[in-house]
């Protein structure tokens, strides 16, 4: 095999699909990675439930706002944006008072850009509009953060409050 310019080739386990980068486009691989890339299908798409693996917030569940499958300059490879949850809710009791049901229901939430391999996807979906509220450009400086965080934060308290989307906002058992 021929490679331009330090050019490589390397394999994604997850995903069992070769993903190349500038090969010649006379080697005969490369048709049939091209033809594997097409045929790829796209599942990590907005508003999907997924569980952050690695990192800081290993085993919280997050949902996918934004997807970046070709990577950026930055980030050379496949991320994604996630709002996740933090803190989850408490279990809230019949006898509480409605003082101590606000308290047991807050939630917490993070914002973070994180790589394909360290998600897992679940087969849940969550119907939270969060495009308007969280962007990339939220995420470089601090203030904006925060109040990208607190609106997210209420969104998620809604749909909390709703009593759909039960699973998601339950602490994962590990």
């Amino acid at each position: 095999m021929h490679y331009n310019n330090g050019a490589y080739q390397f394999l994604q386990r997850e995903s069992r699909v070769f993903v190349s980068y500038t090969l010649f486009s006379e080697h005969p691989a490369a048709t049939t990675i091209s033809k594997l890339q097409a045929s790829m299908v796209k599942f990590l798409k907005p508003n999907k439930a997924v569980v952050v693996l690695q990192g800081r917030y290993a085993g919280r569940k997050a949902v996918i706002v934004k997807s970046f499958d070709e990577g950026t300059r930055d980030r050379p490879y496949g991320h994604c944006l996630v709002a996740g949850i933090k803190k989850y809710p408490s279990k809230v009791v019949r006898k509480d008072s409605s003082k101590k049901t606000a308290k047991k229901s807050r939630v917490k939430c993070f914002l973070k850009l994180v790589n394909y391999q360290h998600v897992m996807p679940t087969r849940y979906t969550l119907d939270v509009d969060l495009k308007d509220v969280v962007s990339v450009d939220s995420l470089q400086s601090k203030d904006q953060k925060v109040s990208a965080c607190k609106a997210t934060k209420a969104k998620l308290e809604e749909r909390f409050k709703t009593g759909k989307n039960r699973w998601f906002f339950t602490k994962l058992r590990f």
